[in-house]
């Protein structure tokens, strides 16, 4: 974590103080509620709007460190019984950027993940973008989509024409 010039670094600073002000809101919104946190949970440093990664275990259903989109380097880890368990909560949301399905049996990952409702899905690891592949959340996570060719149909809207050949052969 440090200055995102620099090629090694794999965390930056939150794009401002606004940004970073909301981040730790959550975090100490969850230390009121008394959650259990794992890693972190506050500044790094004493400048600049850097947040240490942050890990929270089993937050409530309804807590907003679990219901809504932080982003920052915070993470809720929530563990259930089944599968459909599993999906309820992952679906139990108004948003839906991205998930991750850790799992050693690959048929269940790629069943669970076509279930997700979210723009997109990682398979034991977490979820990346390319400039290949289309980007963008579903349900009020997002608008469009970014990358690949999904992202080029933002720009164009589909028009059929239909001809009727035998009408125009007689004409002609």
């Amino acid at each position: 974590m440090g200055d995102p010039s620099l090629e090694d670094t794999a965390f930056g600073p939150l794009a401002d103080k606004a940004q970073f002000e909301r981040v730790m809101k959550f975090l100490d919104d969850g230390k009121a509620e008394g959650l259990e946190y794992l890693a972190g949970g506050g500044r790094k440093g004493t400048s600049g709007t850097f947040v240490q990664p942050t890990v929270i275990l089993n937050p409530g259903l309804k807590s907003k460190v679990y219901t809504d989109e932080i982003f920052g380097p915070v993470i809720s880890i929530k563990t259930f019984k089944t599968e459909e368990e599993a999906l309820e909560m992952a679906n139990d949301t108004t948003y839906g950027l991205g998930s991750t399905v850790y799992t050693g049996d690959i048929a269940r990952a790629l069943r669970v993940a076509g279930k997700i409702e979210a723009g997109t899905v990682g398979i034991n690891a977490a979820f990346s973008t390319s400039n290949q592949t289309p980007f963008g959340g579903f349900k009020q996570s997002g608008i469009g989509r970014e990358s690949g060719k999904e992202a080029l149909n933002e720009y164009v809207q589909a028009k059929s024409i239909h001809i009727n050949m035998n009408l125009a052969s007689k004409k002609a």
